[in-house]
């Protein structure tokens, strides 16, 4: 484990590309997700088409041919993208289809009533959407979004086949530089492990708070 010691720092750096790789694309996969979620359940007929054609055909592609299409197909069309952006955009999207629905179940369990009642107050569709319904389905969405989200933090390290150098990478770097592999594979498997422990308890305490507010 000497050599570990000896390029921790090294480790740190590509546990902190991986944790960027995780809670970048899962903002906008949020903002993707809350967006198509909506599309499918208020938008008219073609864009509840667009959006499930979408979540069917992220869904349905394995994430490593989404990243390959992202960061090699794209040039074909004179769109070239650093190793890094191309990671952004592809887990972005990839893991926006997956939210959408869970959003879209959350929604969907939220009592019509709720609406209802926030229509016969004088609410806007909007002002109801925002203002009654997605906290509510906020406290429904968390376990699932937690599921995701660590899943999220493990499927960064697809991305180190186009040269983005996280925990991952940075291993595989180090085995090839020292021929020696368990020490480093071991160590970066215990940091994951410690970011998905983290992560857990940290969403736990964000859905407790909220099952006290609602």
């Amino acid at each position: 484990m000497e050599l570990v010691f000896k390029n921790f720092q090294f480790l740190l750096t590509g546990a902190y590309y991986t944790l960027l790789l995780t809670v970048v694309p899962m903002f906008f996969g949020l903002i993707i997700g809350i967006i198509v979620a909506i599309a499918r359940l208020k938008g008219n007929v073609l864009v509840r088409n667009l959006a499930k054609g979408y979540v069917s055909l992220i869904r349905g592609t394995p994430i490593l041919v989404q990243i390959f299409i992202v960061y090699y197909g794209l040039p074909d069309f004179g769109i070239t993208l650093g190793p890094l952006t191309a990671a952004f955009i592809s887990l972005s999207i990839n893991v926006g289809a997956y939210l959408s629905e869970t959003f879209r179940g959350a929604i969907l369990s939220v009592p019509n009533g709720q609406s209802e009642a926030a229509f016969s107050l004088g609410l806007t569709p909007w002002q109801t959407m925002r203002r009654v319904v997605l906290p509510q389905a906020a406290r429904v969405a968390i376990p699932p979004m937690g599921n995701t989200f660590i899943g999220m933090l493990k499927e960064t390290s697809l991305v180190s086949i186009v040269t983005v150098t996280e925990l991952l990478r940075s291993a595989q770097l180090l085995v090839a530089q020292y021929y020696v592999a368990m020490p480093f594979f071991v160590a970066i498997a215990l940091m994951y492990w410690v970011m998905s422990v983290s992560f857990s308890f940290i969403l736990n305490r964000i859905e407790a708070r909220l099952a006290k507010a609602y």
